[in-house]
């Protein structure tokens, strides 16, 4: 793996070329980027190099998609034209049927497989990104074939995954998609509607909020712009996750004078607990 080409140098994609670099890394790094992100993202050390997405394509030995979905969707659509037969094509997509679906369709030349780092922050771009960002998080691996992971680029790209310190773990792009819409997808909606409530009703009065307003409200800080694609993407998941959700804040809203509600207390707290342990 002698050059990795980065489309979309921000948060994902500065933080992946900047593991790459403390794990060891010494090919050519490129990005793929607007004019402003580039030459932050050579700043930082990110990347080596800046180049049209073409010629990027065309000299990589692993393309690593890390825009938002809809411009992995499109790059999909123009990038077979593009690769040699030996590159490995991977994205870092927050949803995967869609974008593997995309890739099964349109890249016929190159490997492709998705993926899905379990990693990031309410803020982006290339100025967050950090080297240590995948440093023990789960890395989500969705080959359509399962043999995809016994080619030789697949090989060396999950051998780097591991220097970089993320654990790859493989599911399906549907399974991954139910899964993350209640692990992710999920607590995003609730802390946005959670926010969005108490600024309609109480917004006046933050001076009577304790830190836990602060600590649930973290997700609120995240862009319309970077989930709208990941909602249009796994719609359906996300509404049998808030549906579910739904059920259970009515259950509370019903218990409110009963004991029924502590066994949910004492779930949600081993779940926490767990969470915290990680």
């Amino acid at each position: 793996m002698q050059t990795v080409a980065i489309f979309g140098v921000g948060l994902i994609g500065g933080s992946f070329g900047l593991a790459l670099k403390k794990a060891g890394y010494t090919g050519t790094i490129v990005g793929v980027s607007s004019e402003a992100t580039l030459k932050a993202a050579l700043d930082r050390g990110a990347i080596d190099e800046a180049a049209p997405l073409a010629d990027a394509a065309r000299g990589a030995d692993l393309i690593y998609l890390s825009q938002p979905i809809g411009r992995i969707l499109d790059t999909l659509h123009h990038l077979d034209t593009l690769v040699n037969s030996a590159a490995l094509i991977t994205d870092a997509g927050s949803t995967k049927s869609a974008i593997v679906s995309a890739a099964q369709k349109h890249i016929r030349r190159a490997t492709f497989l998705g993926g899905h780092p379990m990693a990031g922050k309410e803020k982006r771009g290339v100025a967050e990104a950090d080297p240590d960002l995948f440093r023990g998080r789960t890395y989500v691996l969705t080959p359509e074939d399962p043999a995809t992971l016994e080619t030789a680029p697949a090989k060396e790209f999950l051998e780097w995954i591991r220097r970089i310190g993320a654990s790859p773990v493989v599911l399906s792009p549907e399974e991954h998609d139910r899964i993350v819409a209640f692990t992710s997808h999920l607590p995003q909606l609730a802390s946005t509607a959670l926010a969005a409530t108490v600024a309609e009703r109480a917004g006046d009065r933050l001076d009577v909020a304790g830190p836990g307003l602060a600590d649930t409200t973290r997700l609120a800080l995240s862009s319309y712009e970077l989930w709208r694609d990941i909602l249009a993407t796994n719609s359906e998941s996300i509404e049998l996750a808030l549906s579910t959700y739904i059920l259970k804040l009515e259950y509370l809203r019903d218990n409110l004078r009963t004991r029924d509600i502590e066994s949910e207390f004492e779930i949600a707290s081993a779940l926490a607990t767990t969470l915290r342990k990680g």
